[in-house]
């Protein structure tokens, strides 16, 4: 990856964008993509819709889609002690919350806190070491009352977990939030990629708001642009280590390029051009397996209108909701490439309906 994509990934993951609360990841990705696009928009609610204008006035529309939000908190209640409560925004794991940092996000800046932990000298081992609900969990920004902490915060502050970017060796990086930074960002490359090889076709490249609270994003983005076909990309699940269950079988791999999904709602033809378009750029396309839905916002372009043909496309990933999600960012190169060969093969599509 080169330096100016490098730092492009790098500000999406190191800027906060909790559920709800994506503004200021918005403006990182609406600030990068606008320097490709002939248009840039965003909607009432801050999903970003970038378009690159190739082809006439009944160009073949195509949709690239990541989802902008990530996994966090809001603040609930102060108590008279000082301390925070908050509600989990999306799939939080509790398991990974306790003795963490998070930076609480108000209007005036960032105040650090902590997630209480019992020390383990303390702690009852008979209990089955159950963690605590994240409703029952406190977070501890060193107040020494509940005045002082009203000062600091109010209710409704979001909250994500402080942890890092990190490099791991060769191509593997390390971090909060890259579900769906990494979708993100591959839908933005996918939209220059395809401006760069001049695609005969009209480019929306999408960044969702509020994936993690169920797709809504993806609803109101559906009903306004209306495209001809739609790749959601996401992150999947990588089977590739000791942590992934042998229930749950899968052939998925870090590092051996981007998934697409078939079956559920994934769309047959488009999942066959996507593999079309990999062979002929001499990308590798795993193969992932999916009998009802993906748990992306591919679950929710495909029903809307008169059904969009969609697919999702997966970057493989270690550790999903976890603060140290691992990819492999030649897998997000392999990706981009993938949108940008699709978007100039699929130009003259007249339609991707099924041939009965």
């Amino acid at each position: 990856m080169d330096e100016t994509r490098d730092a492009f990934l790098r500000r999406l993951l190191e800027t906060p964008s909790p559920s709800g609360y994506e503004t200021r990841g918005q403006r990182v990705w609406v600030d990068y993509v606008a320097e490709y696009a002939d248009d840039v928009r965003t909607d009432a609610y801050g999903n970003a819709i970038a378009v690159y204008d190739g082809g006439g006035e009944d160009a073949t529309e195509v949709a690239f889609t990541g989802h902008a939000d990530e996994l966090g908190f809001v603040v609930t209640a102060i108590t008279d002690d000082g301390f925070l409560r908050v509600r989990p925004l999306g799939g939080v794991d509790k398991s990974v919350t306790e003795g963490t940092q998070v930076a609480v996000h108000t209007d005036d800046g960032t105040v650090n806190g902590v997630i209480g932990q019992t020390a383990i000298h303390l702690q009852d081992h008979g209990d089955g070491g159950e963690p605590a609900e994240v409703t029952e969990q406190h977070v501890d920004v060193g107040a020494a009352d509940g005045d002082h902490a009203r000062e600091l915060v109010t209710v409704g502050d979001p909250a994500t977990l402080a942890a890092g970017v990190h490099d791991l060796a060769d191509t593997r990086l390390a971090g909060r939030g890259i579900d769906n930074r990494a979708g993100s960002w591959v839908a933005a490359e996918g939209l220059r990629r395809a401006a760069e090889r001049d695609a005969d076709c009209r480019v929306y490249a999408v960044n969702t708001v509020q994936e993690e609270l169920g797709t809504r994003g993806a609803s109101m983005v559906a009903f306004d642009v209306d495209p001809d076909v739609a790749i959601v990309v996401d992150v999947t699940h990588a089977a590739d280590n000791p942590t992934y269950p042998s229930s749950h079988a899968s052939e998925v791999e870090l590092g051996a390029g981007p998934t697409v999904t078939r079956g559920g709602s994934s769309h047959a033809e488009v999942a066959r051009a996507v593999q079309a378009a990999g062979d002929a750029e001499d990308v590798d396309v795993q193969v992932e397996a999916m009998s009802v839905t993906t748990g992306t916002d591919a679950d929710t372009f495909f029903t809307e209108r008169a059904g969009i043909p969609t697919v999702a496309l997966g970057i493989p990933n270690r550790y999903m909701h976890t603060p140290a999600e691992v990819v492999d960012t030649d897998d997000m190169e392999d990706a981009a490439d993938l949108l940008a060969a699709f978007a100039v093969r699929e130009a003259d599509r007249e339609s991707f309906a099924v041939d009965l």
